[in-house]
């Protein structure tokens, strides 16, 4: 509370532009730069092909783009930073929001689904991931219903007065660092980074904004696949399949430089996606680190332990009241 985040910490050591870089552009309106990337599409429907006749796995553009760019932040980590009060903080996890519609109709049900990486899963793990939350949306039940669905049906259900006035405190909040954990877990706008793929409606790429609410510091739009005439060096002309990516990036967690090199790193990733296929190896900790990783793993044993006995309470109160109803009924 009021210095401390659970999303992230506080970066020091900072040079003075660094710092004051915030302070010129206290919004992130203010200071997102955009960025048109055209990709080609032959390396990455190779790709697929290969997978789906080698493993009968269909991978789809967006979760290529996902995991190309969860492996950049987690190499490059600077883009997982972001502002809060005119302070940068590193986030301590990465994560990537997406609106889903349950059916490509007018009336379909959409929601914003976050979901969350160490940043070395392997393309395989990133889809599963995916794959596995994207169920939970369109298929849920009581007990894996999405949180963010969650906390999105509590708020439609406050009237109008209300839910202005419960937004407001909680920005309030956000700003001085009181926002509660569950809250900002539930956030689809406390996130590393947004994607949406326009292709599913036919649209092309568009530079979408970047949320003033939350912390998101980095959004790409996937537009329509298009074929468009190239010529080469001695002025032939070819027909390549292609499409374009929308970057909007917060300018003031990192300079030009580090940001042309980790989107060079993304399209990378993109232009191979077998390098993708092999996840990284956990770093190394030092002591210190490893003892605090230890205590964390610590906490959440005990954590999981209450939710079990919790639970055990909880069938043995219900056998108990069953008991006592069949009594009364005899």
């Amino acid at each position: 509370m009021f210095g401390k985040r659970s999303d992230g910490v506080k970066v020091k050591n900072l040079d003075i532009i660094e710092k004051a870089t915030p302070y010129f552009m206290p919004m992130r309106i203010d200071a997102v730069n955009y960025y048109n990337q055209p990709i080609s599409c032959e390396n990455l429907d190779k790709f697929i092909l290969e997978q789906k006749a080698k493993n009968g796995v269909h991978y789809s553009y967006t979760e290529i783009l996902i995991a190309a760019a969860v492996r950049m932040l987690y190499e490059r980590p600077k883009t997982n930073r972001f502002i809060n009060n005119c302070v940068i903080y590193q986030r301590n996890y990465i994560s990537v929001s997406m609106a889903v519609k349950e059916k490509l109709t007018d009336d379909g049900a959409e929601d914003t689904l976050k979901f969350y990486f160490t940043g070395r899963e392997s393309l395989p793990e990133v889809k599963k991931i995916v794959d596995d939350e994207i169920a939970k949306f369109t298929n849920p039940s009581k007990e894996d219903l999405h949180k963010t669905t969650k906390a999105a049906n509590f708020l439609c259900k406050l009237p109008n007065w209300l839910f202005k006035f419960a937004l407001w405190v909680a920005a309030k909040m956000d700003k001085h660092n009181c926002l509660p954990r569950k809250l900002i877990d539930a956030s689809p706008f406390h996130t590393s980074m947004f994607v949406t793929d326009l292709r599913s409606i036919k649209l092309d790429k568009v530079f979408h904004h970047l949320y003033n609410f939350g912390n998101t510091t980095i959004f790409g739009a996937l537009g329509k696949v298009q074929y468009v005439p190239v010529s080469d060096r001695s002025g032939a002309v070819t027909v390549e399949k292609r499409m374009e990516l929308g970057l909007s990036l917060d300018e003031r967690v990192c300079d030009g430089l580090y940001y042309g090199k980790s989107v060079r790193l993304l399209m990378s990733y993109l232009s191979d996606p077998n390098l993708l296929m092999t996840a990284l190896p956990e770093p190394e900790l030092d002591q210190k680190a490893l003892k605090k990783k230890q205590k964390h793993d610590k906490k959440i044993a005990k954590n999981e332990e209450r939710k079990l006995k919790r639970q055990q309470r909880k069938e043995r109160l219900k056998k108990t009241k069953l008991v006592s109803k069949k009594k009364k009924g005899n």
